[in-house]
């Protein structure tokens, strides 16, 4: 039997993890020095959100260590399963430097570990494919080889809501963000080479799914025949617009919604919203 292993920042709840057989290990979120929570198992989504309203510094985070991974692997792989590792993008965290470490402490040969490249709902909709193909019956390193290629095709994008968090980062100047909070500006984000980079810019939701929308008619269209993702930071209205506009761009995938929990959430802040899916190759 082959066991998949996630980390927190693929934001799959408790719920949806347990409905997929997946196991969830979860980094950790730090508001100021002394006070230190797992993600989605001592703070819920809607706790750091409100935390997060009233700090005035920005929390941190901090990757899951390679001895937590080490217990995982131990226990899931002591009746002879095999596992799998998918994981947060390695130019985001060192999660996945971690797993790769216990990866080879623990059995070199029964674990394999993906670096997704990828985050929040666009890493659970990695997930959620794997747990597909492994009830195709995909061995081990069939599945490691096919999720690999499929990373490479993912793409996210969204429309956050406000400048505030990205300023308090240091992403964007405070004046950069003076200035978007009275034009009403808000940026379109994706991910880039692992890293979440700015990709274009509008004045409110809609003009920002406009934007997406001509992003996915000129440079890359969804492929229907895998899994789509929507995900939104504390504000299921959002990702239920998003959901509604691009109805007609994923007729017939299977959607995954998801709420974007505390890792990612520090950095874009409340009121995001946006859609992950795999590039339709040629």
């Amino acid at each position: 039997m082959i066991r998949i292993v996630t980390d927190s920042t693929s934001d799959l709840s408790h719920q949806r993890a347990a409905q997929l057989g997946v196991e969830v290990v979860p980094l950790t979120v730090h508001f100021g020095e002394n006070e230190a929570y797992r993600d989605g198992v001592d703070i819920t989504n809607g706790e750091f959100y409100a935390r997060l309203s009233r700090a005035e510094a920005l929390p941190t985070t901090a990757q899951v260590p390679p001895e937590t991974f080490v217990h995982c692997f131990e226990r899931l792989t002591a009746n002879g399963d095999q596992v799998l590792g998918i994981f947060i993008s390695s130019a985001m965290s060192g999660t996945y430097q971690s797993a790769c470490i216990a990866r080879d402490i623990v059995d070199g040969e029964n674990i394999a570990v993906v670096d997704t490249q990828t985050v929040t709902f666009g890493l659970g909709l990695v997930v959620e494919t794997a747990c597909l193909l492994r009830d195709q019956g995909l061995s081990l390193e069939e599945l490691a080889g096919r999720l690999e290629e499929l990373s490479r095709r993912v793409r996210l994008l969204a429309v956050v809501d406000t400048l505030k968090y990205l300023k308090m980062g240091g992403r964007i100047s405070g004046a950069t963000a003076m200035v978007g909070g009275i034009l009403g500006i808000t940026p379109i984000i994706s991910i880039e080479n692992g890293l979440v980079v700015s990709v274009g810019k509008s004045r409110g939701r809609k003009p920002g799914f406009q934007f997406i929308e001509k992003w996915l008619d000129e440079k890359e269209a969804i492929d229907t025949s895998l899994p789509v993702s929507f995900g939104h930071s504390n504000a299921p209205e959002a990702m239920e617009e998003c959901m509604a506009y691009f109805a007609h761009k994923t007729a017939g995938a299977q959607l995954c919604p998801s709420d974007i929990g505390a890792v990612v959430g520090t950095h874009v802040g409340p009121g995001a919203t946006g859609l992950a899916y795999f590039v339709k190759q040629p």
